[in-house]
């Protein structure tokens, strides 16, 4: 009886503390605590009222299968997707009694570990990096020119670090490990050793120019006296096409691509792959006259260097310009060696004479077919990209058209259907945009051709480059048409007056001249 009496007791005790929690949790304030305090008290109510149950006496003859002990609620809610409901079974989860001791907190599951985060540059300023305690006041305006000039010495740390990188990480393992020959890796990565000691010269000059203090004084003489030697990267710019193919061709092999995808991952890449690095003189170089006019808006217009600064600029634009005409004979030369004819009348004689490869891309012809259109300065060959034994070649589609010749004709939006299938003709739906349409100025030799662009700014880059072409191609065709003007002697029997000169041919003749002089103009030009 007294037992009985106790564990009455005892159940009251229990349902007396779970009412009180149950009231703790009605006059919690937010719609979250509310959620916790019920979670609590029904927790407490079934640790309480599970304590009382062993104190319940059980027939001895029954058998109990032992249950683990549910020490939170969150466990038998199965997990859901919804955020809010997930943030309050992690709420749930965190609720502990004093007396029970915290499990270990569950490891995640993850097959691999996590990647290594990738190397970052120093990206600090001059100012940054200075100790004005000992450094005298300066000007904004100084400040700022010194900060240019800083990121010029930044920006040449880096390259030969690149440099070193490509040199190092990529093109030196994969010899070691056969993955590439000599000859092929010769032909991508060029001859990188040459230009580190180049730009490693200026990094001294600079240094050396730095004063005690951080700040440099004058750069103009050192930048005119460099900047010529940038011209020793005309060779490796106008490889850079064929060295780009070449790599795309490797990258097909599964060792060369297991290899580069591993150093992509690898923290010393940045997360930028072997391309990057292999253009990194490229891009460098096009940053110098931007890095020099920069130094010189903030250069006050009595300083030395204001002159000089000016000086360099134009011998980088030179030495770019340079470089950049040898790098489009490249070009030019690069596709017309992958240029495929079908007949022995699409060879024009104009193609092979190219020096120049103005523009080119790809666009869709009226059927829909995806061309590889080659604008030369003097020819405009449409071509269709084919593969030969895994070789992409260029078959020359239809007549090249001579830019002379060439007429051009910008269409509106839904004036042309474009697409080959037989549903497409009859549909009405969206109309046609981004067309424009070429063909020979007579009409007489070829039919004319319809093509799109992928949107208005690729039609509009095409109609600029193509109208700019046949403005000069006319321009030089009116040169070559004018009459020669020839300097008159006088001698001891020509009249000296010039009512005594001979009057001048009658203006048949004249036009007769001129006509026969343009056409010995057009036949000069075809034979180039």
């Amino acid at each position: 009886m007294p037992f009985h009496s106790s564990a009455r007791l005892q159940r009251h005790w229990n349902v007396s503390a779970g009412a009180r929690l149950l009231l703790k949790w009605k006059l919690c304030g937010s719609y979250v605590d509310r959620l916790s305090g019920l979670v609590v008290a029904c927790d407490f109510l079934w640790v309480m009222l599970g304590v009382s149950h062993r104190h319940t006496a059980e027939p001895s003859s029954k058998r109990v299968r032992p249950l683990g002990r549910v020490t939170s609620l969150a466990n038998l809610i199965s997990p859901v997707k919804n955020g809010a409901v997930r943030r309050f079974g992690h709420t749930i989860q965190s609720i502990s009694f004093r007396g029970e001791s915290k499990s270990p907190a569950p490891k995640p599951c993850s097959k691999s570990a996590a990647p290594t985060p990738p190397k970052r540059r120093n990206s600090t300023l001059w100012s940054e990096s200075q100790d004005w305690s000992q450094t005298a006041p300066l000007s904004s305006r100084e400040i700022k020119r010194q900060e240019a000039i800083y990121e010029l010495t930044r920006g040449e740390q880096d390259l030969i670090e690149d440099l070193h990188l490509a040199r190092k990480a990529y093109h030196d393992p994969m010899l070691k490990l056969s993955i590439m020959s000599q000859e092929e890796l010769t032909h991508i990565f060029g001859d990188l050793d040459a230009y580190i000691p180049l730009h490693e010269d200026l990094l001294a000059q600079l240094a050396k120019a730095t004063g005690p203090d951080g700040t440099v004084k004058e750069i103009g003489q050192i930048v005119i006296g460099w900047l010529p030697r940038l011209r020793a990267y005309r060779d490796y710019c106008s490889n850079q096409l064929a060295a780009k193919a070449l790599l795309d061709q490797r990258k097909q092999d599964r060792r060369v691509q297991d290899f580069l995808q591993r150093c992509l991952e690898s923290p010393f890449s940045r997360k930028l792959d072997l391309w990057s690095f292999l253009d990194v003189p490229r891009s460098r170089l096009v940053k110098y006259p931007l890095l020099l006019r920069e130094v010189l808006r903030h250069t006050p217009a009595q300083h030395p260097d204001t002159s000089l600064l000016q000086t360099a600029i134009s011998i980088i634009q030179d030495v770019l310009s340079d470089i950049n005409m040898r790098q489009g004979e490249s070009e030019c030369q690069y596709y017309t060696e992958k240029l495929e004819f079908l007949h022995e009348s699409q060879r024009d004689p104009r193609i092979q004479a190219s020096k120049n490869l103005l523009c080119h891309g790809e666009l869709r012809n009226k059927s829909g077919t995806k061309l590889h259109v080659f604008l030369f300065t003097e020819v405009l060959v449409l071509t269709r990209p084919v593969t030969r034994t895994d070789r992409q070649v260029y078959q020359v589609y239809r007549q090249p058209i001579p830019v002379q010749d060439l007429q051009l004709e910008d269409l509106q939006d839904g004036d042309v259907r474009m697409g080959g299938s037989f549903r497409g003709a009859f549909s009405t739906v969206e109309r046609t945009k981004n067309i424009f349409r070429i063909r020979f100025a007579d009409g007489s030799r070829s039919r004319s051709h319809t093509l799109q662009g992928n949107d208005v700014f690729h039609k509009q880059q095409w109609l600029n480059c193509l109208r700019s072409a046949i403005a000069e191609q006319r321009q030089a065709l009116d040169t070559l048409c004018k009459p020669a003007e020839l300097p008159i002697e006088p001698d001891e029997n020509s009249p000296r007056n010039v009512s005594e000169l001979p009057s001048s041919p009658s203006p048949q003749k004249s036009r007769r001249s001129r006509r026969s002089l343009c056409s010995m103009g057009k036949r000069k030009e075809t034979m180039l």
